[in-house]
């Protein structure tokens, strides 16, 4: 390895060729770039509490701030200096031009310096060349990267300590001053950073909450359409499995039947096997894994008062009403109907404990209403919090039979269920009663349609 590889590996030699880059960067490549300096936020802290009236200008504040200590500079070069007018409006530019090309405006600045140098009298940094550059050396390092700062305020240190031979304690001054006053931007700069990260990092956690719920809801949903796609599956399997059977099974029950009636059977009980094997292959894709059939039928209106004991003997006291003639209602409608009581007192027992509640049944000649209402919580017990899944499940049910579905606080602190499933005249039988001469439908609040 030659005596020159070593050097250029060294990490001494790497450090100072990165700082030259920086260097280069901050203060050469694209010196001279148009950036001009920004208004102030209408919504920022102090500025939105200020009258609507004030708060357009209050935006032009920084303008303001570094015009008046262009002001201040041409001041203090009219005052003391030979040839005023020079002396005060060179520097003032440096100072100006802070607003648009911040880097430009800093070497602006020296060679304003060395103007008032040249002209003037009495050294290298005289009032308005010395304010000149603190201000330029500020408004540069608020606009600027720490970094930029840094060299700015070195090269400042340099040039004065080269040039002012007569009296560095001018010099020496400069940098003390422009030290500390650096140091407050760069801290406010941190700082400032700092709380951007911060709001950032909220904004993003909102963000990632309010995704995190809609995939939940999206995910719930899925469920709860995954589990009526299972029951209805099971329900219509059921029926399909009895019309093929009884086609296959109509033939032996008449004597001697005519050929056209054999093959309109044979044609049904073909149907309806092509029609279950369709549904199965369909509706099978929804079943997990793991997941077995129930062996018995699925439950309807007609076992209630089991649900309703078991509930009980959890200890919460339930009581049922039934008005209107009870009648079979097609198995779809009665296992939505079970479900959503099942899930209505469920929910009772977990959010409300200590509680009573009261299911009340109505049928009507246009369907069957459903109530389920709870007092409020009493016992010791905690209330134990829900992942959304029972009146996301509820709905889903209640707008598959294009019913209503009200779920919300009762007055006193209870929960309120009401639910009103339709029975089409078409599902009905010709000789289903219709309801009992003077009898009172539930009633159930209007609601949007789930």
């Amino acid at each position: 390895m030659t005596e020159t590889q070593t050097k250029t590996s060294t990490p001494e030699f790497r450090a100072a060729a990165n700082a030259m880059d920086g260097l280069r960067e901050d203060l050469f490549r694209h010196a001279f770039a148009y950036r001009p300096l920004p208004p102030l936020s209408p919504e920022g802290r102090f500025i939105r509490r200020l009258p609507e009236g004030l708060r357009q200008f209050a935006v032009w504040t920084p303008h303001a701030l570094v015009l008046f200590a262009a002001l201040m500079v041409m001041v203090a070069g009219f005052a003391s200096w030979e040839f005023r007018v020079f002396m005060g409006l060179v520097p003032a530019i440096a100072v100006v031009l802070t607003l648009v090309r911040p880097v430009a405006a800093f070497w602006g600045s020296l060679l304003a310096t060395l103007f008032c140098a040249v002209f003037g009298s009495g050294g290298l940094w005289h009032p308005a060349a010395f304010v000149a550059q603190m201000v330029v050396l500020v408004v540069v390092a608020a606009r600027t990267r720490p970094r930029t700062a840094a060299w700015m305020w070195l090269l400042t240190l340099l040039f004065g300590v080269s040039l002012d031979g007569g009296d560095p304690s001018n010099t020496a001054s400069l940098a003390v001053l422009t030290a500390l006053a650096l140091l407050v931007v760069a801290v406010v700069q941190i700082r400032r950073d700092a709380e951007r990260e911060v709001r950032d990092a909220e904004r993003e956690v909102t963000v990632q909450r309010t995704v995190t719920a809609v995939e939940r809801d999206r995910r719930t949903l899925l469920e709860e359409r995954t589990t009526i796609a299972r029951e209805l599956h099971d329900v219509v399997a059921h029926h399909m499995s009895v019309v093929a059977i009884q086609a296959e099974a109509a033939p032996y029950r008449v004597e001697n039947p005519p050929p056209e009636l054999e093959q309109a059977f044979v044609t049904i009980r073909e149907n309806a096997v092509a029609a279950l094997t369709e549904l199965r292959r369909v509706l099978g894709v929804v079943r997990a894994e793991d997941y077995e059939a129930p062996e018995a039928p699925q439950p309807t209106l007609a076992v209630l008062d089991g649900l309703l004991d078991n509930v009980r003997e959890t200890g919460l006291e339930t009581e049922k009403v039934i008005t209107g003639a009870v009648r079979e209602l097609p198995q779809g409608v009665e296992l939505s109907a079970y479900r959503i009581i099942q899930e209505a007192l469920s929910n009772t027992l977990r959010h409300a404990p200590g509680a009573t509640a009261r299911v009340e049944i109505s049928y009507v000649l246009g369907g069957i209403g459903l109530r389920i209402v709870n007092g409020p919580p009493t016992g010791l017990v905690k209330p134990s919090p829900g992942a959304g899944h029972g009146v996301t499940g509820m709905r889903e049910r209640v707008a598959m039979l294009n019913g209503v579905m009200t779920a919300e606080a009762t007055e006193d602190g209870g929960y309120e269920v009401a639910v009103f499933l339709p029975v089409p005249q078409a599902e009905r039988e010709p000789d289903e009663p219709a309801a009992a001469p003077g009898a009172e439908p539930l009633p159930y609040k209007k609601a949007e349609q789930a």
